[in-house]
């Protein structure tokens, strides 16, 4: 059998989460595939498309989209019936249709309470992209109507599900690098123009709520702890159109109940490769490019020996991980690993960043 590349990328990614994830019973039935509903076609939408349909346990089966003409080029490649298109007006007709299980929203920051709110009421789960909502109060409502309509709710935090940062948190967990004493984490990226993310009524802020998030979010699950302690600084250098809303750069610190302390940044204004670096009494770990979609490098000094582990895992194996893990989770009535909670989490903790840094979200 000759396998395409994309058919190796998939391979490597599926021996390296028999590695570190934990084992699925394998002599389960088959259960009938979850289908997804694709709420917004934009760019995340993407890599989420593909991803499924090289799951196992996931379909595609409906498109949300204002765009008709794109919709219906996308459903022809996903063999989704035009009867299965839906815009933003009729979207709640989706609780009729019986081949959408879950919804996956792809929609700009602010829309998420809405249409997570809406899918739930219309009976269907959610995976809805990270950030989880643009204010606590929003995270709150979108909980409690989940559990209200008896659905799941999983936030898209792709990282905890991804093999090279499930090793870096098991090494710490199995005290390779001894006491951890502090972390090193930046994700950022030069904006272009024009782009929504720079629309504070869209995105709810500047480059915290769109790639700080992974810092903050990675300091959390690699010490295993919520932070005690918060303060903050933002700024904007580049005085141009793309910050008439939002900040260009947030940068914080975070001290953990046992000690740790993280420093993390985040900008627009320049390319910031995302990694973290990790201090311990008896060694250290950094993964290169841990929060994008594929190139990842775990490095470090850990039980007294060098590591070098690159992932050759390519895009879109994260997509294919969550997804796999979400519709597992609906098929087993299990509970979420990245559930409702842990958006709202670090969504207070966005709060409290801005609130150091002086800014009004």
């Amino acid at each position: 059998m000759e396998l395409t590349r994309r058919d190796f990328a998939k391979l490597g990614t599926l021996s390296l989460a028999a590695r570190f994830a934990p084992v699925l019973n394998a002599q389960a039935a088959p259960k009938k595939k979850i289908g997804y509903a694709v709420i917004g076609l934009g760019r995340i939408a993407d890599h989420f498309l593909p991803g499924a349909g090289l799951t196992s346990n996931s379909k595609i089966t409906a498109l949300v989209s204002g765009h008709r003409d794109k919709a219906d080029r996308i459903a022809a490649q996903y063999a989704v019936p035009s009867g299965s298109i839906y815009n933003y007006e009729n979207f709640d007709e989706i609780a009729h249709n019986p081949n959408v299980d879950a919804v996956y929203v792809a929609l700009p920051n602010s829309m998420h309470a809405e249409y997570t709110i809406r899918a739930a009421r219309a009976g269907k789960h959610v995976l809805c992209e990270k950030p989880m909502s643009t204010k606590v109060a929003e995270a709150e409502s979108m909980i409690a109507a989940c559990k209200a309509a008896n659905v799941k709710l999983m936030i898209a935090y792709r990282c905890h599900y991804e093999p090279t940062n499930l090793r870096a948190i098991r090494l710490i967990r199995d005290g390779a690098l001894g006491q951890v004493q502090a972390i090193e984490s930046s994700f950022g990226f030069n904006m272009g123009p024009n782009e929504w993310r720079t629309n504070k009524k869209l995105a709810g802020g500047g480059p915290l709520f769109d790639v700080g998030i992974y810092s903050l979010n990675a300091c959390r699950y690699l010490t295993g702890e919520e932070p005690a302690a918060i303060s903050a600084y933002a700024s904007t250098i580049d005085h141009d159109a793309r910050f008439a809303e939002v900040e260009e750069n947030v940068a914080w610190t975070m001290k953990f109940p046992s000690g740790i302390l993280a420093t993390c940044s985040t900008t627009y204004g320049a390319n910031m490769p995302g990694y973290y670096h990790v201090h311990g009494s008896k060694g250290w770990l950094q993964v290169d490019n841990a929060f994008v979609y594929e190139g990842l490098h775990l490095r470090g000094f850990v039980n007294g020996a060098d590591i070098d582990e690159p992932n050759p895992a390519r895009d879109p194996s994260h997509f294919v991980a969550e997804a796999e893990h979400f519709s597992h989770c609906i098929q087993n009535n299990l509970q979420p690993k990245s559930a409702g909670e842990e958006g709202l989490r670090d969504m207070q903790y966005i709060t409290e960043i801005y609130r150091s840094a002086g800014i009004s979200i």
